[in-house]
């Protein structure tokens, strides 16, 4: 979970010369600047992969996948976020209060591996935030404790619409850059915990 680094509300060309300074990677939201914690072994598996296999089926193609390192600046929000795998079709529009040139306003897809500290956040304020980008057409969660892929497709009334996909042998589908994403490549290398055998009925 993201900790505090102070108590005290900043502008957002404080924050970038903070950020764009600093050794740490941290977010800004509402005024706050905060410290993002590192993720499991898993979890940058997960997200590698995620990158990986759109990087294979989009080359070439004007969408280009992008990891953890790109931000994305939430402008109606004030905040930026740093997702684990974003997409960028066409030109790349970058925020013109960053003058280091490294956060972008137009991502397509974002991808996010669900952390047990961070679940809440990325299904709830994350995604309220995400929504208010213009560009996103797709928001993608992937599990790191089962082989599950839920994503969320913005619809032309402005609703979203869930397709979720489960077990090892299953393929998600991201319809916004019309990608399959394989969960024997997702997921590969990875470990999932087992379940205890279950206790026969006396």
């Amino acid at each position: 979970m993201s900790l505090l680094v102070e108590k005290h509300r900043h502008s957002i060309q404080d924050y970038y010369r903070i950020e764009n300074d600093a050794t740490e990677k941290h977010e800004f939201r509402d005024g706050e600047i905060l410290a993002m914690s590192g993720g499991s072994p898993a979890h940058a598996k997960i997200a590698m992969n995620v990158a990986a296999v759109m990087w294979q089926r989009l080359k070439g193609k004007p969408c280009q996948p992008y990891g953890s390192d790109l931000r994305v600046r939430i402008t109606a929000r004030q905040r930026t976020a740093y997702p684990d795998v974003s997409v960028i079709c066409g030109p790349i529009q970058l925020d013109p209060d960053d003058p280091s040139g490294h956060t972008v306003l137009n991502p397509r897809v974002i991808a996010e591996v669900l952390s047990p500290s961070t679940e809440a956040y990325d299904r709830g304020n994350k995604f309220a935030a995400y929504r208010e980008i213009p560009s996103l057409s797709e928001y993608v969660l992937v599990s790191q404790s089962e082989p599950r892929v839920e994503t969320f497709l913005r619809q032309p009334d402005g609703t979203w619409s869930l397709a979720s996909h489960t077990g090892i042998d299953a393929v998600a589908k991201v319809r916004a850059v019309d990608v399959d994403l394989p969960f024997s490549e997702v997921f590969a290398g990875v470990e999932f915990p087992s379940e205890p055998p279950a206790q026969p009925v006396a």
